[in-house]
């Protein structure tokens, strides 16, 4: 695992965890997040990769949206075929690189949903 500068104590990575699954758990069908943007709406904008980690380690993270968590450019998780499926199913457009359209589907607006008091951007 690679090492942070800003590296979190026991009680911040469980808050973390507690705040992307809770993020996740909210994105609508039809709408896709990237790992960066949960991870500054976390409070952890450097932290993206650990959001992934996140999704994938934490038992019962299946159970939510995972696959409405995408890149930043709207890419896809390697060797998760279904992903797309699961995506198109609620309407999710893909541009023809494959990757989904951002422009159209980003859930941008989750800080305000949400009532994270942090800034999102691309």
């Amino acid at each position: 695992m690679r090492d942070y500068y800003d590296k979190m104590t026991a009680e911040e990575a469980r808050a973390f965890r507690d705040t992307v699954l809770t993020i996740v758990g909210q994105i609508p069908p039809g709408r896709v997040m990237s790992y960066g943007l949960i991870a500054t709406l976390a409070g952890w904008p450097s932290h993206a990769r650990m959001v992934g980690r996140t999704l994938r380690y934490t038992p019962g993270a299946e159970l939510l949206p995972c696959h409405r968590v995408v890149n930043v450019v709207g890419r896809t998780a390697p060797g998760w075929k279904r992903q797309r499926i699961l995506l198109e199913e609620e309407g999710v457009t893909f541009k023809p690189n494959g990757h989904v359209d951002m422009s159209r589907h980003l859930w941008d607006d989750a800080n305000r949903s949400l009532g994270f008091p942090y800034a999102i951007y691309q």
